[in-house]
């Protein structure tokens, strides 16, 4: 396996010189950029003429990453070439939250095979239901095939997402790679870090992702008096204090979601992933220290079966970056120095990221989460 990672900057073009030739159709070609590349896709279309025989995907960030920085307004590309492992590409149309789980169905179904390792996912991030989404997907495929992934993402503004599809930006898309063959290996891990304050309390009115009450009362109204004189930034400022959320009392595993949008009028709150009735939930704020140790703890997780030259990639939710501010490329530092020294980092913020929320289990959609994907052959 051989990987090459570069970027493109508008002022400054190529950081290598261009696009690497490592064409064929065990080439995996990843794209992470800017959402404005959606108007201007031309860069985009001389990089998938680089690499006619190569299976491509991508999808718009709220930031770049290429080894240990954070770009704006620039491409992000990883080009690995496989040795021993079969590619496969799958997209299907994402229209709105409730055909997400359809979507998911249709790209397991196209991936589907006996040798079927590994599925990597690259979504909408606006008009999909995250968790419907994966739903799909395990209703397909078993749990012996490790789902990681991620939601596209608008930095802030929460207007616009585009994936990649047949080489091409597209809205209210799904795109996701299937990795084939026993000499694959695929690592991952996910963690958060936030503290969690404020008295638990019970969705007592939900569907499927839409927030309304918590304890009888509006969700809205609990996180404008919250936010205080932040509420007029909503929904962006919700991210400063994300929910967690569990099943019942008794249960371990926590899940994290963020707001994807805010209804005035119905006093409601849009979320990336489901928020069931009677779940109990729980505000969140940060701890810097708790942020950067999560994501070194995600590296580490990712990188325990990695062996010769491998790509990671990474990808942490865009709550994390406004939250953690100059101190946002202290996390991506702490990811690379988890990796094995011939690991080449490439990633993007996001809104919702995909992974197993621990060995063995089916993948779960994640928010304020640093997650990482490691690729690797033997």
């Amino acid at each position: 396996m051989k990987v090459d990672t570069f970027v493109y900057d508008g002022p400054t073009g190529w950081s290598n010189g261009g696009p690497a030739t490592r064409d064929g159709p065990e080439t995996l070609v990843l794209i992470f950029g800017a959402p404005a590349y959606f108007r201007d896709p031309g860069v985009i279309e001389a990089l998938v003429k680089a690499y006619p025989g190569a299976k491509i995907a991508g999808c718009s960030s709220a930031g770049e990453i290429e080894g240990r920085r954070i770009r704006d307004g620039t491409l992000s590309i990883a080009v690995a070439r496989f040795d021993r492992t079969r590619l496969r590409v799958a997209t299907a149309p994402v229209v709105d939250g409730e055909s997400s789980a359809s979507a998911g169905e249709t790209i397991a179904r196209a991936l589907a095979a006996p040798d079927l390792r590994a599925v990597f996912v690259l979504s909408d991030g606006i008009s999909v239901n995250g968790s419907k989404l994966l739903r799909g997907v395990h209703a397909v495929l078993p749990p012996s095939v490790v789902v990681t992934g991620g939601l596209a993402a608008d930095g802030d503004r929460f207007q616009r997402t585009w994936v990649l599809a047949e080489g091409r930006p597209a809205e209210r898309t799904v795109t996701a790679v299937g990795f084939y063959g026993d000499a694959v290996r695929v690592g991952h891990g996910s963690r958060g870090g936030w503290d969690i304050f404020g008295p638990e309390r019970e969705i007592t009115r939900s569907s499927g992702n839409v927030l309304y009450e918590l304890d009888g009362q509006p969700a809205l109204d609990l996180y404008e008096m919250y936010l205080g004189e932040r509420a007029s930034g909503l929904p962006a400022t919700a991210l400063l204090f994300p929910l967690a959320l569990r099943a019942r009392s008794s249960d371990r595993k926590t899940l994290t979601r963020t707001v994807l949008s805010v209804d005035p009028s119905k006093r409601s709150m849009t979320f990336a992933g489901d928020v069931p009735q009677g779940s109990l939930a729980q505000l969140m704020h940060a701890n810097f220290d708790r942020l950067i140790e999560g994501a070194s703890a995600a590296g580490q997780s990712a990188a325990t079966d990695v062996s010769g030259e491998s790509l990671t990639v990474a990808i942490s939710c865009v709550g994390r970056r406004l939250v953690l501010g100059e101190r946002t490329e202290e996390e991506v530092e702490a990811t690379s120095d988890a990796m094995p020294p011939r690991s080449k980092l490439v990633g993007y913020y996001s809104y919702g990221e995909i992974s197993p929320f621990a060995e063995g289990e089916c993948a779960d959609l994640h928010n304020q989460t640093m997650t990482v994907t490691t690729l690797s052959e033997v």
